[in-house]
């Protein structure tokens, strides 16, 4: 019996998408995190519910459309790649038009300026991404119960395909999992690594079982940021689900505004967004809110996987000694503890984390380049990008704050 005909589409809008079909997609029940890597290598065994991503779900993506903060007015075209079996949607690619490259956490800009100094033309651009959140997640999204190889395939040729009806340069998938990294590769894309620092949960009771794994000094300079965070009257709260009120989130967006101005000019994300996500998702949100003087001062918005706590925007409206770690860092530990979730990932860069308990993590992201020329300089510069990143992987655990021979474990 002949394979039932896959169709392909883009559609400039979340809304031409049920929440239904996009989360059948996005958040499959029954298919393993690694359930890609498993079918792609012949093992179909021993998969197991996968691990609930909010980034790639409809509520969020829709919040970023919807809010005015990822459209094409902003530079974030929707061209949502959809592949159908027999009319019923099987497969999606949360993908972007974009005419600059802002916002995406993987740096491209060198690219771009070479390129066009020798008279190309880079934008537009496809981009396989959520919107302002450098996070590992699924890009290639697979509905349970289809083929997953026969989709994931032709998803990766679609986009090729889109890439050229869009007359745009490149494709980009940023911060995707390693088997769809690898998937790419042999569909001619580029691969790129780049690095984040992430905690790991080791099974442990209290924030103080964690700090039993560290050395001597690092354990009491924790221990000494934490009080001192503290030291004027600050406490800390933790908002989640319906204790985030519109006030709570008018709070934190003063500070989102006010230290995103300094950091980027013009901050990403509107006021609307906050106030959708908050209707359509508050138990996926953590708020972690400090307090001094009866009023907000500092704030963090973090995003809560099944077995990850996703830190994101942070602001402050005072400023105090080690606040921003404590609000940032050790409360995201403290609450990844209490919920039982294996991991934290604390956003880009910053290898001043690894003093405080995270890690050099892998990140993966795939690059189709259109022109052979351009193409051919960034394989090359790519294969050297490759090799340092390894490198200073293994340089910088070694420089980790744990136990001689515990190497992060308890």
């Amino acid at each position: 019996m002949a394979s039932s005909e896959i169709t392909l589409e883009a559609v400039p809008s979340i809304g031409e998408v049920s929440a239904e079909d996009w989360n059948a997609c996005a958040n499959p029940a029954g298919i393993a995190d690694l359930g890609l890597s498993s079918v792609l290598s012949g093992d179909c065994s021993g998969l197991s519910t996968p691990a609930y991503n909010p980034f790639v779900s409809h509520a969020f993506l829709s919040a970023a459309e919807k809010s005015g903060s990822a459209t094409a007015r902003t530079g974030w075209g929707p061209r949502h790649l959809i592949a159908k079996v027999d009319g019923k949607v099987a497969g999606i690619v949360p993908c972007y038009l974009k005419s600059h490259s802002q916002g995406e956490y993987v740096f491209d800009r060198g690219w771009a300026d070479a390129y066009e100094r020798a008279g190309g033309r880079y934008y537009p651009k496809l981009q396989v991404s959520v919107p302002f959140t450098p996070a590992t997640g699924p890009r290639l999204l697979i509905r349970d119960g289809v083929d997953r190889v026969r989709i994931a395939e032709a998803l990766a040729s679609g986009l090729i395909a889109l890439c050229g009806v869009s007359k745009a340069s490149s494709v980009h998938v940023t911060f995707a999992r390693e088997a769809e990294w690898k998937l790419l590769a042999s569909h001619g894309f580029l691969q790129r690594t780049d690095q984040q620092f992430h905690w790991h949960n080791h099974g442990f009771a209290t924030f103080d079982d964690f700090l039993a794994t560290l050395n001597s000094r690092h354990r009491k300079s924790i221990k000494r940021e934490r009080r001192d965070a503290l030291a004027s009257g600050i406490t800390i709260h933790w908002l989640t689900g319906s204790d985030i009120t519109e006030e709570a989130w008018d709070a934190f967006f003063t500070f989102y505004m006010e230290t995103g101005s300094r950091k980027w000019g013009r901050p990403y994300l509107t006021r609307e967004f906050f106030s959708l996500i908050g209707e359509s998702m508050a138990k996926d949100v953590l708020l972690v809110m400090a307090r001094r003087n009866n009023r907000w001062i500092a704030g963090a918005i973090n995003f809560i996987g099944a077995d990850t706590l996703f830190g994101r925007n942070w602001g402050a409206i005072e400023h105090h000694p080690f606040l921003h770690f404590e609000v940032c860092y050790y409360q995201a530990i403290d609450f990844a503890i209490k919920r039982g979730l294996r991991n934290v990932e604390a956003g880009a860069q910053g290898e001043h984390k690894i003093a405080r308990g995270y890690l050099p993590q892998t990140t993966y992201s795939a690059h189709f380049i259109a022109d052979p020329g351009l193409r051919r300089a960034i394989d090359d510069y790519l294969k050297r990008e490759r090799a340092y990143v390894a490198e200073a992987g293994r340089e910088l655990t070694e420089m980790g704050p744990f136990r001689k021979g515990l190497e992060e474990a308890p």
